[in-house]
């Protein structure tokens, strides 16, 4: 923590990418406590984003009585292509707009809140921030996702244990077009899900095969519950339900890469 808070002080006024996540809302709520107005929210309202997960952005900043600046981003079109670049393409396309934002409104430095975990991933992303000097404070520091989660439940933020969410458009293959179908379908089909009380979960778009990831232990329950799964997935648009036996994974889309790698 002590790392954390010198490296904001020395910073001086930053601009936090923010949203809503386990993440962002420790590090917004952190930064306002140790920079107090000199630290700001920010908020991306693109359609990569679920409305609950914007809901739950403003929800928060409002509790915490953050410095908030919500802006709506178009997607750029080399994002809708969907090849292994399009996180680099969003990154960039979003964050030269929260650059814009913080010069605005005279702060100094625009982070993120990528931990140390995020470094074991394949994150194109990460070249775009570098390209624009983003810092990523919560690396520098040295935080896992554990220890921001166990820091934000001494902290009292409820999002500590709050499930983890990656952006819509992760739902659908590489090289597979990304329309606003396709993500109105993988977003209705999740929130159905989240209803009937699945927390951590993902429905990956295969064309017209819906493929739910859940926790190993929740596959039981869900398969009780596979005949209204099947009518409401039915009716939001997919032919085929599948579910997937390895269970909820964060970024189960990138295995295909490393397994065409291995070939």
């Amino acid at each position: 923590m002590k790392k954390l808070e010198g490296a904001l002080k020395k910073m001086g006024s930053v601009l936090v990418g923010f949203s809503g996540g386990v993440d962002s809302t420790f590090l917004a709520v952190f930064a306002k406590k140790i920079l107090k107005d000199q630290a700001i929210a920010a908020t991306i309202l693109s359609d990569f984003l679920s409305n609950s997960e914007k809901n739950d952005a403003f929800r928060f900043a409002k509790r915490f009585k953050l410095r908030h600046i919500p802006f709506k981003v178009k997607i750029p079109r080399q994002c809708l292509k969907n090849t292994i670049k399009r996180c680099y393409y969003c990154k960039k396309t979003f964050f030269s707009r929260l650059k814009q934002i913080a010069d605005q409104n005279g702060i100094a430095f625009v982070i993120d809140a990528s931990n140390i975990d995020d470094l074991a991933d394949f994150r194109p992303g990460r070249r775009a921030l570098k390209e624009l000097g983003i810092r990523s404070p919560l690396q520098e520091a040295g935080f896992t996702k554990n220890d921001i989660r166990a820091v934000s439940k001494k902290m009292g933020l409820d999002t500590w244990n709050k499930a983890s969410f990656t952006c819509l458009a992760t739902r659908i293959p590489y090289g597979q077009a990304i329309t606003p179908e396709k993500i109105a379908m993988v977003e209705a089909a999740e929130q159905y899900l989240k209803g009937l009380g699945f927390d951590h979960l993902r429905v990956r778009h295969h064309g017209t095969v819906g493929r739910i990831e859940v926790k190993k232990e929740e596959i039981p329950d869900l398969l009780k519950k596979s005949g209204r799964v099947l009518k409401k997935l039915k009716e939001i648009g997919f032919r085929y339900i599948a579910v997937d036996l390895d269970g909820y994974r964060s970024g189960s889309l990138k295995e295909a890469i490393a397994w065409k790698r291995k070939k």
